[in-house]
């Protein structure tokens, strides 16, 4: 099986992680976790870095830390993975859904503007699949009504809006290093920021609110979010290849886009002239899905030995966020699949991917009367 997403792991990761047993340093504390720290700002660009535990943690934490509860909103996008919106629930605050733009799959100033109400207190714009959002219009509308803004980075290590790296732009950016990643400490998360208060309090509630002068004594509730010197020492080794990881992914994606067959409504990653993608995955989106069928094309992609993953289920369709769905992020939700991105890949085995999936696409199209493309434009 050709799967959707593996880590890279070769020997410098294993010298490290090797050096960091040996030390003794295996919890949360040791020389590991700083140097990762220190190189994660500075590929960033940020004044700080704090490692956690996981990316849900990240952002839970950077939620906290801007003194979110209660009383107050959080907007968020319908089309991401549920943690997004798990994280704000974890506060007491209330999970606002906004819709997405079609071609980069995030937030934007026009969805979220008319979600703004007075108990509005952040924004947490998430750079789906590796693609940023327009970041200037969304900082320029918070700045008018006084919000915060946490950029879901999880999956855009390196990505660019314009010259800023993805979690250098908002009050704080949160990063998830989960196996399937751009770089992994096999679970982990990173809280990035050029605030100080934000850091420092970021840094007290991760580790039990512990008081920093009298040990053991804890005058409110904090969390044990910290990340292990050997998760952390994975991290450093991981970190010193993420530019050939990304350069790789690019290949991967020049590969996919020129040789997939072009036809009516079938789309790749939309890359925008201000952006630079992580591309943390290649998204495929078809437009003859509509009607369903993405689910019975992937089972047949899995029959010739290759994975892939459907896009997120929209959070207004779970339960526990449940209301009125939101038409692009709905729509998209039952169109789009991942096809397999990864460093481990061979060359030969992309061509295989796109052969096949050429193969099977000419097989549906064969089957299906053709749809007037106006159809398609109107559900665009």
């Amino acid at each position: 099986m050709i799967a959707v997403s593996a880590p890279s792991i070769a020997e410098r990761e294993h010298e490290l992680v090797a050096d960091a047993i040996k030390s003794g340093w295996v919890s949360s504390a040791g020389p590991y976790v700083d140097r990762f720290e220190q190189a994660f700002a500075k590929f960033c660009g940020t004044r700080y870095a704090l490692s956690v535990n996981n990316g849900t943690s990240a952002l839970h934490l950077a939620l906290m830390a801007l003194d979110i509860g209660p009383g107050h909103e959080v907007i968020v996008p319908d089309l991401t993975f549920v943690a997004t919106a798990n994280a704000v629930a974890y506060t007491g605050a209330e999970v606002v859904l906004a819709d997405v733009e079609p071609d980069t799959l995030g937030l934007s100033a026009r969805t979220i503007a008319p979600h703004i109400t007075p108990r509005t207190k952040a924004v947490i714009p998430v750079h789906l699949y590796g693609h940023p959002v327009s970041m200037g219009p969304i900082l320029t509308l918070a700045a008018q009504h006084g919000l915060k803004v946490i950029e879901d980075a999880a999956q855009a290590h390196g990505a660019r809006y314009w010259a800023s790296r993805a979690g250098s732009m908002g009050d704080c950016g949160v990063f998830s290093f989960y196996g399937n990643k751009i770089i992994t400490t096999g679970e982990g998360g990173m809280i990035t920021t050029n605030d100080e208060r934000i850091y420092q309090r970021a840094f007290q509630l991760r580790g039990h609110a512990m008081h920093p002068q009298r040990r053991y004594w804890h005058e409110e509730i904090g969390y044990n979010y910290r990340m292990t010197n050997l998760q952390a020492a994975l991290g450093c080794a991981q970190l010193e290849s993420i530019h050939q990881f990304l350069q790789f992914r690019r290949v991967v994606f020049d590969m996919y886009r020129t040789g997939l067959k072009r036809r009516p409504g079938l789309r790749l990653n939309t890359v925008k002239v201000w952006a630079e993608s992580s591309l943390w995955m290649v998204c495929l989106e078809y437009d003859g899905f509509d009607q369903g069928g993405r689910d019975e094309f992937m089972a047949a992609l899995a029959l010739k030995g290759i994975e892939t993953r459907p896009y997120f289920h929209t959070l207004s369709s779970m339960p526990m966020y449940e209301r009125e769905p939101l038409p692009v992020a709905e729509r998209k939700s039952r169109i789009g699949l991942c096809l397999p991105t990864h460093c481990n890949l061979s060359l030969r085995e992309v061509s295989f991917v796109i052969d096949t999936v050429n193969s099977l696409l000419d097989d549906l199209e064969q089957s299906v009367p053709e749809r007037p493309a106006a159809q398609a434009a109107a559900q665009e």
